[in-house]
């Protein structure tokens, strides 16, 4: 689909929603991958149907990857912005100083690790 290993986007989607697919946080984050409305709109996704959700948060993660490609820290700076936002990422020239982002790009690499890790066929 985009190119990036699934277990980033299982990860993701785990710690974003725990896989819910009617999934919405007080902020208004909707869905598998916790789209915003305007973010959903942006990609031009219905993030209210899963398919569409998922594409468009792998869709914005391969996005990020790229905007931070020229970083030595891209992957923790497009997991900020995909959890913060991009502004935030700006802001502070790398992963924003909130306790929220840090633990979230803390559990999404654990999660990713974890899954890298597994035996195939314990899966």
């Amino acid at each position: 689909l985009t190119g990036l290993p699934p277990e980033i986007l299982l990860s993701i989607a785990k710690i974003e929603s725990a896989f819910q697919t009617n999934a919405r946080s007080p902020k208004g984050a909707i869905g598998v991958m916790q789209l915003m409305p305007e973010t959903a709109r942006a990609l031009r996704v219905d993030p209210n149907d899963t398919r569409e959700n998922i594409e468009g948060g792998a869709r914005l993660l391969r996005d990020l990857l790229v905007k931070y490609e020229q970083y030595p820290d891209q992957v923790y700076r497009a997991l900020s912005a995909y959890n913060a936002g991009p502004g935030a990422v700006a802001k502070y020239n790398g992963v924003p100083p909130y306790a929220e982002t840090r633990a979230y790009v803390e559990k999404v690499l654990n999660e990713y690790h974890r899954l890298k890790t597994q035996k195939p066929e314990s899966r």
